[in-house]
Formats: structure tokens, C-alpha cells, sequence
């Protein structure tokens, strides 16, 4: 197959050496911003790629929306398939970007938009297709995995972890998608859309983040065998989708809680096989283009439009049903309730009136 590549970055430098060791791929060009000096073509701007009838895919690695949006919509449109490691833009565009691949007759990948070097979303697909998947959860978020590891193995502050991290390239120069759980709620709507069939919108989905997470905190969660996580979750109701994205609480004997430094780990739960699960690195320049390029051969060999052909169907989330058990921390105090998920968020939204550094988790073994 004849590849468009669009960046040429971390990822982008990777995947175009990965590509280089297989026969059956060829970058024939490049949009790139400067010269690069490589031996296909090079163009500043996406028309040439898009009016090319030799280019058989084209692969999005310049990430954000816009142009992204533009670029992979068109593309899509040019019956051309797109391989993308980009979230953001296939979270926001979603049903569109779906529906177009399907009506054009191509296929649309995006494996290392959520998971890193890990086979998440195409797991989801291949397990979607012979089970029902209940519930999809995870460490879907390296930067955060890193300094709460470092923070529970140091005993560091949240506030000299997060310089580290971003000196040593785990976080942006402005960490909040990451921090406050945003990065780690797109890979949830993607993981839960394509595990329930669903269309989920990423504004309805309850976020909070790790920010407000202290040294004590730290030592309290040791004091009783747990240890801290930035987890996502989405379990499957009738008729609606359970899910939010807070820190959360695990025993330590749990592979939770021994998911350290930036990897992921994310599982999934089915009727009949059971809870799957799945680790390796979160990000990355040579495991996210190795995804990248595993989604090229899958197409190559003959891919679906998507992962799933199933019909989609809009899911509302519903955080009200079953109790869990949470903890609150205001003002130093910690406090253990069982609530349902509606309940415990819209009690932290009170608390944090009056506390601006509360802290809400979730305890999914309860206190031990």
C-alpha cells in the first residue's frame, strides 16, 4: 500500500522507520513542514496527498483537531483509508468520522489513540464481535501513572513530581489534560463507544483529576494496604453507561497498584470470558507507531470500516443505580461513604465550594 504520512514527529519519525522494514507498505509522501531530506516526496500542504490515486491510506500523526479534522474527513471522502494516533479528533467527531469511512467503503484505525503501544481498542473489536463486553476500565494516562508511582515510592510532593515528569517529556509544558483526567476521558468514550456499540459524548462523562493529590494522602492510602490510581470506568446499563474518571483507590496486591512508572493498564469485563486485561507502555514513539502501523497491515489485510460493523446506538450516562463506596477528603479529614456515583460527585461539588483542595476517590474493594 502507497502511505500518506501527515507529521513527522516522535511518532512520525518511528512509524516511517518501521515502514522501511515492511515490503508491503510504502511512504510515498510526506507532509511535512520543512525539508526533511527523505527519499519520497515532501509537500507543505494536503492536496497533493488527497489527489494522489496512488495513495492507498493516510496516516494522521500531527495531532489536535484542527486541521487534523479536515485532513482525515478528507481523506476519508478521497476513499482513501486513515490510520490516526490522534483522540482528540476522533472523540470529537466520533459518529462523523465512523460513518464516513463506512460510506466511502474505507477503513478508519485508531489503536494508539488510546493504550499507547498497547492493542486496547482492537481487542475491544475482536471481543466485541464474539461476547458481550459489561464494562471497559483502566490506567489509560502515562503522565499520571508516573507521578502518582513516584509520589507513593518517594514520598515526593504532586508539585516537584510534575516538573519531573515534564522534564523528562512524560507531561506538556501545560499539564491539564493530563493532570485533570481529560487525556485519560477521551480514551474511555473511545474504549466504551466501541465496546457497548454506543455513542457517548465526552462532556457528559464526570472528570476529576489528580492535582489536589498530597503527601498525606499518600501515607493514609499506605496506613491501609491501598494505593492511589488515576482510573476510568464505563460499565453498561440498561439502557444508559455508568462512567467517570477519578483517582481511585486499590489494594496493593492488586496489578493495579503494581502498574507502575508511565505504563497502562486497562481491562475489560465480558459475560462469558470474563475480565481481560491488558499492559504495556502508555505512550511513546516507537510502541505508538508500532500500533500505527499494526492498524496499515490490518488494513492491508482486509479490515473492517471500523473495529466493530455493529450499528451504533447514543447511550446517556447515568451515574445513579448501584452504591459504591468513595472517599471524601476535605480540610485533612477523610471520609468513607457509600453512595452511588450521582450522589458522591454531586456531595464533592458542595465540598469543594467550601475546600477547593478537596479530594474525591473511589474504593472499588470498598475499605479494607
Amino acid at each position: 500500500m502507497q502511505i500518506g504520512l501527515l507529521g513527522y514527529g516522535t511518532v512520525g519519525k518511528a512509524f516511517y522507520a518501521l515502514c522501511e522494514e515492511q515490503p508491503s507498505l510504502t511512504v510515498k509522501s510526506l507532509l511535512t513542514r520543512r525539508p526533511r531530506g527523505l527519499p519520497c516526496q515532501e509537500v507543505d500542504s494536503f492536496d497533493p496527498i488527497r489527489n494522489d490515486p496512488e495513495v492507498d491510506l493516510v496516516v494522521e500523526l500531527i495531532g489536535g483537531i484542527h486541521p487534523a479534522y479536515e485532513y482525515i474527513a478528507s481523506a476519508l471522502r478521497a476513499k482513501k483509508h486513515v490510520v490516526t494516533a490522534n483522540k482528540a479528533v476522533v472523540c470529537a467527531y466520533y459518529r462523523e468520522l465512523v460513518d464516513l469511512a463506512a460510506k466511502n467503503g474505507v477503513c478508519l484505525r485508531c489503536t494508539a489513540g488510546a493504550g499507547g503501544g498497547i492493542p486496547w481498542l482492537s481487542s475491544i473489536g475482536r471481543i466485541a464481535r464474539m461476547d458481550s463486553i459489561t464494562a471497559v476500565e483502566g490506567i489509560l494516562n502515562g503522565t499520571t501513572n508516573y507521578i502518582l508511582s513516584e509520589m507513593t515510592s518517594r514520598n515526593a510532593s504532586y508539585a516537584e513530581l510534575l516538573k519531573e515528569a515534564q522534564q523528562l517529556g512524560y507531561a506538556e509544558a501545560d499539564p491539564t489534560d493530563d493532570v485533570e483526567g481529560y487525556d485519560a476521558r477521551r480514551k474511555l468514550v473511545l474504549s466504551a463507544n466501541l465496546a457497548f456499540s454506543a455513542l457517548i459524548k465526552e462532556q457528559d462523562i464526570p472528570c476529576i483529576g489528580i492535582s489536589h493529590m498530597t503527601v498525606a494522602d499518600i501515607a493514609w492510602a499506605r496506613e491501609r494496604g491501598l494505593v492511589w490510581k488515576l482510573n476510568a470506568r464505563a460499565e453498561k446499563k440498561e439502557g444508559s453507561v455508568t462512567a467517570f474518571v477519578c483517582p481511585t483507590l486499590f489494594p496493593a496486591s492488586t496489578p493495579e497498584a503494581q502498574s507502575n512508572g508511565s505504563a497502562n493498564l486497562v481491562s475489560l469485563y465480558a459475560k462469558r470470558i470474563g475480565k481481560q486485561s491488558f499492559f504495556g507502555a502508555g505512550a511513546g514513539g516507537w510502541p505508538t507507531a508500532s500500533n500505527v502501523l499494526a492498524d496499515c497491515l490490518d488494513i492491508s489485510a482486509g479490515a473492517s470500516a471500523f473495529y466493530s460493523d455493529r450499528p451504533t446506538t447514543p447511550l446517556s450516562v447515568d451515574n445513579n443505580g448501584e452504591q459504591k463506596t468513595w472517599l471524601f477528603r476535605s480540610y485533612g479529614h477523610y471520609t468513607v461513604r457509600r453512595e452511588t456515583a450521582a450522589e458522591a460527585l454531586e456531595a464533592y461539588g458542595a465540598v469543594s465550594e467550601a475546600d477547593p483542595r478537596a479530594l474525591l476517590a473511589y474504593l472499588p474493594y470498598g475499605m479494607l
